[in-house]
């Protein structure tokens, strides 16, 4: 198993609207494509205006092989075409749990 750690830091002006249309469109069809979301998160401290999600794939080529399906939907390119104005950053880690960790 692989977790994929997204960041994206929106302009404060944003974060809600981002919210807002992700919750109601953006992620049924990340769950549909993706499948396993992890955590949905907003920043309390540190960078603000920051959302971070954390995903889990069994592997790499599992990873590649949801998110080109995920790209190759139409209503997710008309949806990201709508949001990716509002994120002024996106970063992304992908996590490999170590032999003793809880989640594997």
């Amino acid at each position: 198993m692989i977790l994929e750690e997204r960041n994206y830091t929106l302009a404060a002006a944003h974060l809600r609207a981002f919210l807002s249309a992700y919750e109601t469109e953006g992620l049924a069809l990340q769950i549909r494509h993706l499948g396993r979301l992890v955590g949905y998160f907003t920043t309390e401290t540190g960078v603000l205006n920051q959302v971070v999600h954390l995903w889990a794939y069994d592997d790499y080529e599992d990873r590649r092989v949801r998110r080109a399906a995920l790209w190759a939907d139409p209503d997710w390119s008309a949806y990201a075409d709508r949001v990716l104005p509002w994120i002024d950053r996106m970063e992304t880690r992908l996590l490999v749990p170590t032999a003793f960790s809880p989640m594997r």
